[in-house]
């Protein structure tokens, strides 16, 4: 069964306090820095197998536990938060990628660049929580490069390569909370 087709028609609001929107990037070219937004909103809808999506993210809120890069990455030397505030992503179709999954296809906006991306979503599960609401469970991943998007600082090793790679993954954890049947 399609995961389109085992969703009520309605609208889903993502529950930043039980979900997560995250990146990873290489340093030094040996490991990974993690990092994630702790500030978002987003909603989905989902009418007759048809659906959307639209999030909005505050740059400033970037936490990598680390205050001196968290700093740098707001700095104009990668995201520059004073004048681009926000990172968005609306996307332009959903469609199903086999059981359990979905690929959303939509405009991401980093810097007032916008880039068409692919993030492939696994549908997790649906439940009731204590309070009566209906949950629904997704995770999802897709690289980007990080060029793309005016994210160019970079500084060259003495060994050789670079300190922090172009390629960027995309994480999404998200519960989103059905809130209002589609109007018919």
């Amino acid at each position: 069964m399609s995961v389109l087709s085992t969703l009520p028609a309605g609208t889903f609001n993502i529950d930043p306090t039980h979900s997560r929107i995250g990146f990873s990037a290489r340093h030094a070219m040996v490991t990974k820095v993690r990092g994630s937004f702790n500030e978002y909103s987003g909603s989905g809808t989902v009418d007759n197998g048809v659906a959307s999506l639209h999030v909005e993210i505050s740059v400033a809120s970037i936490d990598t536990r680390n205050a001196d890069r968290d700093g740098h990455l707001q700095s104009p030397d990668f995201f520059d938060v004073a004048s681009f505030p926000k990172i968005t992503f609306v996307s332009t179709s959903v469609k199903d990628a086999g059981a359990e999954k979905v690929i959303v296809t939509g405009d991401l906006t980093v810097r007032d660049v916008t880039k068409s991306i692919d993030i492939e979503f696994e549908y997790t599960g649906t439940a009731t929580d204590p309070y009566g609401n209906a949950r629904f469970g997704f995770e999802g991943a897709a690289e980007i490069n990080r060029k793309d998007y005016g994210l160019t600082w970079n500084a060259a090793l003495e060994t050789g390569g670079l300190l922090v790679s172009e390629s960027v993954k995309l994480e999404f954890e998200i519960s989103a909370i059905a809130t209002v049947p589609a109007v018919a």
